[in-house]
């Protein structure tokens, strides 16, 4: 969760909303993502999908069989249905989205049990230096 805090702070320095996210695979981070929504004006740039996208290449394959993703905040439907889509084994994220979040706050994607596939979820992990840099971004913007 540490590096996808990294992550999250890069985002932070360049003005996007500090989400970040990194995969691993057999101890070792394969791929890393932060959202990059303003600087791509695309919908489509969080944080998951682009770690996700790297991933894939990364493996010359769609199937993160064996890989966990770690993401700084709740996933919302789309990355929590790309986790789904891709096997990826565990979703591990550190602050809760009480708004968006598809990983058990206001859906729970990730454990529908009529997908073929279900990742592991645990969520709360460095949640407090998760939801501080969500936070202090979004104190900046209202000043």
């Amino acid at each position: 969760m540490r590096e996808a805090l990294k992550e999250a702070e890069k985002a932070f320095e360049e003005d996007e909303v500090p989400v970040g996210a990194v995969i691993v695979k057999d101890g070792k981070v394969i791929a890393k993502g932060r959202n990059g929504r303003e600087k791509l004006q695309d919908a489509t740039a969080h944080a998951e999908l682009i770690a996700i996208r790297e991933a894939c290449r990364e493996l010359g394959s769609w199937r993160l069989t064996g890989c966990s993703l770690y993401v700084t905040l709740e996933p919302c439907a789309m990355c929590s249905g790309a986790a789904v889509l891709s096997r990826i084994d565990s979703v591990i994220f550190g602050a809760y989205d009480p708004k968006g979040g598809c990983a058990g706050s206001v859906l729970n994607v990730l454990s529908c049990r009529d997908f073929n596939h279900r990742p592991r979820v645990l969520g709360g992990i460095l949640e407090e230096e998760c939801s501080f840099l969500l936070k202090e971004y979004f104190k900046k913007k209202r000043e």
